[in-house]
């Protein structure tokens, strides 16, 4: 996972970071910031519908349903366009469970003391540019859906409970908290089945 969001930083993070702060009129390191928190909560979702709804087959619909990686080529007009919307749904559909956008809003803007409502904003425009870079990398990759499948879970063993919450509250790859804390809570609840 943390692979993946190190070269989503590096391949798309400059123009995704510019476009959502001048469209959310947020400052530049703020948004910086909140992309590398936000994008494992998405794929986090991910890895809850493939663990629940389907395995790799489910992933691999709604990245063909929700995935284009056209999305990649404009992300302007994406951006301007989702943070635009008039009642943004943090929750992407239930993607990230009832209320775990909602909630991760919550927090992310207490710690970093900007308005939820902006984070609320930034989830549904950040979420198809994450799933588009994940098709692209699906289909260029070489291995394809199982790839993806595997990138899911970064360590192997079965759950990204650990593997999200590691990388939210200790700032990356390899290092492990096994969900502690209000994070935890959050992600536990998020990624439990139903």
């Amino acid at each position: 996972m943390a692979n993946f969001i190190d070269e989503f930083m590096k391949s798309y993070g400059p123009e995704v970071t510019s476009q959502l702060s001048s469209s959310l009129n947020v400052d530049r390191g703020t948004v910086q910031k909140l992309i590398p928190q936000l994008a494992p909560l998405i794929l986090s979702g991910l890895k809850r519908q493939k663990d629940t709804r389907g395995g790799d087959e489910r992933v691999n619909h709604i990245l063909n349903k929700y995935g284009d990686s056209s999305v990649l080529n404009n992300i302007k007009d994406l951006v301007s366009a989702k943070t635009r919307t008039a009642a943004p749904d943090p929750n992407m559909g239930g993607l990230l469970g009832d209320s775990g956008g909602t909630q991760a809003a919550m927090m992310l803007a207490r710690s970093m003391n900007i308005d939820a409502s902006t984070i609320t904003r930034m989830i549904p425009a950040l979420t198809p540019i994450i799933l588009g870079a994940l098709t692209k990398k699906r289909d260029s990759g070489g291995s394809g859906i199982s790839g993806i499948g595997a990138l899911l879970d970064a360590d192997g063993d079965g759950s990204i409970l650990d593997d999200v919450a590691g990388f939210l509250l200790k700032g990356g790859a390899g290092q492990q908290t096994k969900g502690k804390g209000l994070l935890g809570s959050l992600l536990g609840g998020m990624l439990r089945p139903k």
